[in-house]
């Protein structure tokens, strides 16, 4: 190992639906996190690593901050702010536009008590004109000494390079934390179910909002087979919802199987067969004991 090698923990922190998970997979070059166009796509903080040949970076994606009204809410706001312990550097990703300072003051007062490291990453920069972006880095400067500014584009992949270099310059010397061939701390069948759950939010449009979670009930790879059996359970929180997402002859069913067994088959690299099954639990995102066994317990943040 290079003896300047850097690493550290670099957290990326911002209102929900501004990008985090969609800049997250695209430093890393693998899709990890799930992404949709609508807020608290992300629930929990995922951990991604970036190997190189002289730094390692372990990015920690977070749900979005917001002010929330279930205990899943909650859940979520906490694991955000939990992730401003501990790190290296936070990225706080914000868009250019008209009052968007307004939405992001408690978070920013928040990173100036933290008083940890922080680039201002400006996303979306393709969406918005010269001098809105020159406003809102003026806007946002004045609130925070950031170390560094830098628009970037994720979605189309924009001056991440400018981006990745600021990081590495701005980490300490250390170790290398996790081994150079593991992407992320998340097991297979824990992004099994968040690929069902992103093809959910995709195909379900605005008709059950957030109201779905997925539970991988079975994972087993069959004998001498590059072959996987995937079973698993969609939940929801009302009867009617039961009705949508099974669809006209389980027209809609089928589809989220087909979507999420071609996206899972190319993550795990083999052929499997996807068992879907939808139930209902009331209320479920107020309900501590199924938050905790849908993999969201407030005492392990």
């Amino acid at each position: 190992m290079n003896k300047d090698f850097k690493s550290g923990f670099v957290s990326i922190i911002g209102r929900p639906n501004v990008g985090k998970s969609t800049l997250m997979n695209a430093l890393v070059g693998e899709k990890i996190a799930i992404t949709a166009n609508r807020p608290q796509t992300t629930r929990n903080s995922i951990k991604t690593i970036l190997t190189k040949q002289d730094c390692q970076i372990v990015f920690v994606d977070t749900p979005g901050i917001h002010k929330p009204s279930t205990k899943l809410g909650e859940y979520m706001v906490k694991s955000a702010y939990a992730s401003l312990k501990d790190i290296d550097l936070l990225l706080f990703l914000t868009e250019p536009g008209k009052n968007m300072l307004k939405k992001d003051e408690e978070i920013l007062s928040d990173i100036k008590k933290a008083g940890v490291k922080t680039i201002l990453v400006i996303n979306k920069t393709d969406t918005v004109k010269k001098e809105d972006l020159l406003k809102t880095i003026d806007e946002y400067s004045k609130e925070v000494d950031f170390a560094e500014v830098v628009p970037i584009s994720a979605l189309k992949e924009d001056n991440l390079d400018t981006l990745l270099k600021c990081i590495t310059d701005l980490l300490p010397e250390g170790p290398m934390y996790f081994p150079e061939d593991m992407v992320t701390d998340l097991t297979e069948r824990q992004i099994v179910g968040e690929i069902v759950r992103e093809k959910c939010l995709y195909l379900l449009k605005e008709e059950i909002p957030h109201g779905v979670a997925v539970e991988v009930t079975a994972m087993k790879k069959r004998e001498n087979k590059d072959f996987y059996d995937i079973d698993a359970n969609i939940y929801c929180e009302k009867e009617s919802h039961k009705g949508i997402i099974i669809g006209k002859k389980g027209a809609m069913l089928k589809n989220i199987g087909s979507t999420a067994r071609y996206a899972i088959e190319k993550f795990l690299g083999c052929q499997i067969n996807l068992k879907l099954w939808v139930k209902t639990k009331k209320d479920w995102k107020d309900n501590d004991f199924l938050l905790k066994s849908f993999g969201y317990d407030k005492k392990e943040i």
